[in-house]
């Protein structure tokens, strides 16, 4: 039996991030990942939007961590050369009834630390974005976008060069304590010997906890579709709608060429197998798609929107119920990471600032 002082299963960009703040510490690290590359799951499949903190109630996980993942992130970027642009972003007021929601979004916002919020009247709003219909709007000039995967192999070739290690294609299967330690089991047979262990398995992250024998919550999945837009969109920042029930709504997101895509919306999905869970995208959702989206651009051509992809998250409450926190699940030598969804990639950082922390 191997053995190697920490084990972080799941390579996506939090589990990255954790291994590599945990080997920047000095620790000796082994990442540890079922699929045959990084960064396949809910790390691939999302707007790649670093978010400023607006929407989370303050003092919560998700707030605190977004906020501050944010500032890092930012940094990281500059420091490490990675794609990304402070474009900002508009959450848009399409009725006149529904702008009293703009300030308090905005109020939330300031309670999260978020000092740079404007709001924005029908005039201001449209002197921005003249292709927009708009009420008024909430102006978040620090969200912005990002290259996930440079984001990613980034973080890879940090946690590397301070001496951690990848296996991929290594699902966990089982494992039990072992004196001040664990004993995990990968693959068929082969058996690993670790002091601390990360559970950042993402989707899988429940199936993992069941797997060591600790206690899991059940994790509700979401999908949300993805659509792309045919030609360029008139707009430079990042058009939200305001929050609908289990999401942000149906957004409008660039890449870092300047090409459109919208969502995701919400679909609940049945099961609770994430190996069993369908990506497809069916292409009639098109035309519900247009009709949310030209809830606030109406300019929107019929047939524009082209399927592009889709992806699925893992949430600790289901339809109807007030979002759930991160959840953080800790004892000694092993921190499970239940529900790390939006805003995860934005508070990737922070995450692994506060899991090395706990870690000791």
């Amino acid at each position: 039996m191997d053995r190697v002082e920490m084990a972080v299963i799941g390579a996506g960009v939090v589990g990255l991030a954790i291994a590599r703040e945990l080997a920047l510490r000095g620790r000796e690290v082994v990442v540890i990942e079922a699929a045959g590359a990084i960064g396949t799951g809910i790390s691939s499949r999302n707007s790649e939007v670093i978010h400023a903190g607006l929407y989370d109630p303050a003092n919560s996980l998700k707030a605190q961590l977004c906020v501050r993942g944010k500032q890092l992130l930012y940094d990281y970027c500059e420091a490490r050369d990675i794609a990304h642009r402070r474009c900002g972003k508009l959450v848009v007021a399409t009725r006149a009834e529904d702008v009293p929601r703009l300030g308090q979004l905005a109020a939330n916002g300031a309670a999260n630390g978020v000092d740079d919020l404007r709001l924005l009247s029908r005039a201001e709003t449209l002197a921005l974005e003249p292709a927009l219909q708009a009420a008024g709007a909430l102006l978040s000039p620090s969200s912005g976008i990002i290259d996930s995967h440079g984001l990613m192999t980034a973080l890879l070739a940090d946690a590397e060069r301070a001496g951690a290690t990848l296996a991929l294609a290594s699902p966990v299967t089982g494992g039990a304590r072992e004196g001040n330690g664990w004993r995990l089991r990968v693959g068929a047979d082969f058996e690993l010997g670790v002091r601390g262990v990360v559970n950042a398995a993402g989707l899988f992250a429940s199936q993992v906890a069941t797997a060591l024998g600790v206690p899991a919550p059940k994790l509700r999945f979401a999908r949300g579709h993805y659509f792309s837009l045919a030609g360029r969109a008139p707009f430079s920042r990042l058009i939200y709608p305001l929050p609908a029930d289990g999401g942000l709504g149906v957004h409008l997101t660039l890449d870092l060429g300047g090409q459109a895509r919208f969502g995701p919306d919400v679909q609940w999905l049945p099961g609770s197998d994430p190996a069993m869970l369908d990506y497809a995208v069916d292409p009639a959702l098109a035309l519900a798609f247009e009709a949310e989206v030209r809830g606030y651009w109406p300019g929107l051509a019929p047939g524009a929107l082209q399927p592009a992809y889709s992806g699925i998250r893992p949430k600790l409450s289901g339809p109807g119920e007030p979002a759930a926190d991160f959840r953080i699940d800790a004892q000694p030598g092993l921190v499970n990471l239940f529900g790390i969804e939006s805003p995860g990639l934005t508070a990737s950082l922070a995450l692994a600032e506060r899991i090395a922390t706990r870690l000791g």
